[in-house]
């Protein structure tokens, strides 16, 4: 088993880590940093992040320490979504400082068997056909590594992207946004405050410890030119105008200012290298979705890699990962841009715009359904190369199977999962697969005639059939299976 090193040991890096050890493979991961970064720059797990920690059986400790949200904006807008609606068992937000995520997936990266290396970070590569030399400096000074693969996962200012020649196109700031970790002695009521308005917009979230993120924009940030540091009294003053207030703030743990310059690498992969969240795809954090869109490349690669450093990958598989992932990070960049603009959309028409599609998601529950799956992640789908099931490529939902068991339970071992709905099942073919076997299919409209299916370890269908002869469905599902190792 090839050996992988992951540059960045920040959610990206860790889960990676952790995917690639559920596999079997030898992992190292480089971090920069010595101590945990105290400053939480995300508070935000998604839907599809928490199915994700679901079906490899790890969801509960994030579970038992978040707050749930059962909305969330778009773009800052008065009118939220309602994540009720949505077809997952976690339909919420779970609030949860990134530093305490952090802490929980580091113990789930190295309770798998992860090498983590604090105080040491990539300073070079030169790769070739077999493998990569990865260029580290810990606190004993420098030294090589040597890996079969190298993954950046090390931010927006990547040193594996940048030393793999991998480019980063994009715009550079506008505008900018500023925060606050403050103590409040009049904080508002309520689990999330928000105010807009031609003076901006702002929005006061409980933390941890008696401390509340203040977030927001306004008029006077916007400009190309960095706006020098924030001060309390800056932040009183803004949060003042807007919403009439300073909620009392004081004490300060942390105060900073944030920019709208949106890059994605124009390559996911380079021979051996490859990236991973905000070292490919920067942008304004809007939603909330950063983190968790990084979390996600590093479930669809974890499993591919881990077949390609075990040589069992069929042929294009590792390519897949940008081809894939690629269109979902350029996605990502387009909703940003747009939640940007709603935000700052301080004119006359701005508001008007702003009001308009408050009411559509207040009244249009298709409208506010469809914002509410971009948003937490469940939206996404991989389309196939060819014509196939409509299902392909799809995210799986939890299915509830009819003894009792659910799909996300039979992922927990980060293996292929083949689901016969027929009452019989044809022997699998590879060890790299669960085979399970129930009498009849999930009600779902979509899931209702499906006679047999092939959900990848990432969750998402790489095969479905309604095939109603016994034999040809057979052949089709061998087809299937045998398509996925070499």
């Amino acid at each position: 088993m090839e050996h992988v090193v992951i540059a960045g040991g920040g959610p990206t890096g860790l889960w990676l880590a952790a995917e690639l050890r559920l596999a079997g493979t030898p992992v190292t991961v480089l971090e920069a940093r010595e101590e945990r970064d105290p400053h939480s720059k995300a508070l935000t797990l998604h839907p599809r992040t928490l199915e994700i920690l679901a079906f490899r059986g790890v969801a509960e400790p994030f579970l038992a320490e978040g707050r749930r949200i059962p909305s969330g904006h778009f773009g800052g807008l008065d009118e939220r979504m309602d994540f009720g609606a949505l077809d997952t068992p976690y339909p919420f937000t779970l609030a949860l400082p990134q530093a305490r995520t952090e802490e929980l997936l580091e113990a789930h990266a190295v309770a798998s068997g992860a090498e983590l290396r604090r105080g040491h970070r990539v300073t070079g590569l030169v790769q070739d056909e077999d493998g990569v030399t990865v260029e580290a400096a810990g606190p004993e000074g420098p030294y090589t590594l040597r890996a079969a693969y190298l993954v950046g996962c090390d931010g927006t200012r990547s040193t594996v992207r940048e030393a793999a020649g991998i480019a980063f196109p994009g715009t550079d700031a506008t505008t900018w946004g500023w925060l606050g970790d403050v103590v409040l002695d009049a904080p508002p009521e309520g689990a999330v405050y928000a105010a807009s308005g031609p003076a901006g917009g702002v929005m006061v979230v409980p933390m941890p410890g008696g401390v509340h993120r203040i977030v927001g924009g306004d008029p006077d940030s916007n400009g190309a030119d960095h706006p020098g540091e924030l001060t309390l009294d800056a932040l009183r003053a803004k949060v003042t105008r807007i919403a009439g207030t300073d909620f009392g703030m004081r004490d300060p743990s942390w105060l900073s200012r944030f920019g709208n310059a949106t890059r994605q690498a124009d390559a996911y992969r380079k021979g051996r290298v490859l990236l991973a969240g905000d070292a490919a795809h920067m942008h304004y954090p809007a939603g909330g979705v950063g983190l968790n869109v990084g979390f996600q490349d590093a479930t669809n690669l974890g499993w591919k890699l881990a077949r390609a450093a075990a040589g069992t990958a069929p042929g294009g598989l590792l390519d897949s990962y940008h081809g894939e992932r690629h269109p979902v990070g350029a996605d990502l960049l387009l909703s940003t841009r747009a939640q940007t603009a709603l935000m700052n959309a301080h004119a006359a028409e701005g508001q008007d715009l702003r009001t308009l599609l408050s009411q559509l998601i207040a009244t249009v529950p298709e409208f506010s359904r469809s914002l509410a799956e971009r948003l937490s992640g469940l939206a996404v789908t991989y389309a196939p190369p060819a014509p196939l099931h409509p299902l392909t490529g799809d995210r799986a939902p939890d299915l509830r199977l009819t003894d009792g068991t659910t799909l996300f339970a039979l992922l927990r071992s980060g293996r292929h999962v083949l689901l016969h709905f027929t009452g019989t099942q044809t022997p699998p073919p590879t060890p790299h697969l669960v085979t399970h076997t129930v009498s009849e299919p999930d009600p779902r409209p979509a899931w209702s005639t499906v006679r047999a299916a092939l959900v990848r370890p990432d969750g998402h269908v790489a095969w479905a059939s309604e095939q109603r002869e016994a034999e040809a469905l057979r052949a089709e599902a061998h087809a299937a299976v045998s398509a996925t190792h070499r």
